[in-house]
């Protein structure tokens, strides 16, 4: 078999064998076929450390976009590490078909630097929260969806997902996250009071918690609101709240882990809240309490030493 048909076999068992999101083979697929479109290699046995370290070249000398300076960015360290680790997971499913190829320890990741987090400041959160104020089917939406954003940490894609038929007199809501797996997510009085008022004031029978609005929305089958709506969304008001900072779904579920573990919480558990599979994930979020713990020391430490 030609790596082609090796690459759509491979694609197939992370979807039924793996259970990967249809999002995930989507990035994988774009990956391995620039490799393959680049490299133009046919055979698994032909993959070399020589045609790997070529790629890393080309990968790294590819321009991502033009900088306000005028000069052309290259692609980030981390964005090439995407490739290899696709790549990586390709020949590590052809070792196992007892297919002749390059191991996949042979590629090494890129060295990166701590990733830096989207942050606002607690000031601009409560005034994002604040910014829907009417009292229409639309406004309400536009608020539940914020609140519920920052009392569950949810991804947006979670939150696109729920359905209207959710158990409001309980304070926890089941999510099916990355990966299908299942997480318990809690919700605060405000954001229960939000949901409730706006699914009050809705009219349509739509299955979909969160509903498009507008014209031309009566002939579609479905209503239910994209992510990428949700995310027009929350930049909308962040610029009505004044905001000059970029805010994105994903900024709010940062306020959320960043407040857990301002406010004593342990990693252990944000990382259950969060729905991350490994601690290494949540691990970027306690960097941002380090002026948090500066200032306890600063208060609490050594006290009786003259």
């Amino acid at each position: 078999m030609d790596l082609e048909e090796l690459k759509r076999d491979f694609l197939e068992y992370l979807e039924i064998e793996k259970g990967r999101s249809l999002n995930t083979i989507a990035n994988y697929d774009r990956y391995l076929t620039r490799f393959l479109a680049q490299t133009k290699l046919e055979r698994p046995k032909d993959i070399t450390d020589r045609k790997i370290r070529e790629f890393r070249l080309w990968l790294n000398r590819q321009e991502s976009g033009t900088r306000t300076d005028g000069r052309n960015d290259t692609l980030k360290k981390r964005t090439q590490n995407y490739y290899l680790i696709a790549l990586r997971a390709f020949l590590k499913y052809l070792r196992r078909q007892e297919i002749e190829t390059l191991s996949p320890e042979r590629i090494e990741l890129a060295k990166v630097g701590d990733r830096e987090l989207d942050l606002i400041s607690h000031d601009d959160l409560v005034r994002l929260m604040e910014a829907p104020q009417g009292t229409d089917v639309k406004s309400l939406r536009d608020k539940a969806i914020l609140e519920l954003l920052f009392s569950t940490g949810l991804r947006v894609s979670e939150l696109c997902a729920l359905n209207a038929d959710i158990d409001l007199s309980k304070d926890e809501l089941s999510v099916r996250g990355k990966g299908d797996k299942v997480r318990v997510v809690f919700l605060s009085e405000v954001a229960k009071r939000c949901v409730k008022e706006y699914l009050k004031a809705r009219t349509d029978m739509d299955e979909a918690l969160f509903v498009q609005f507008g014209r031309g929305t009566q002939y579609k089958d479905s209503l239910r609101l994209s992510p990428r709506s949700v995310e027009r969304l929350v930049k909308h008001y962040a610029i009505k709240a004044g905001i000059s900072k970029k805010v994105t779904p994903h900024v709010i579920r940062h306020s959320f882990a960043t407040d857990l573990l301002q406010n004593g919480a342990d990693i252990r558990s944000v990382q259950a809240l969060l729905g991350h599979a490994n601690i290494g994930t949540t691990q970027v979020y306690t960097h941002v309490t380090d002026a948090h713990l500066k200032k306890v020391h600063k208060d609490f430490h050594n006290k009786r030493r003259k």
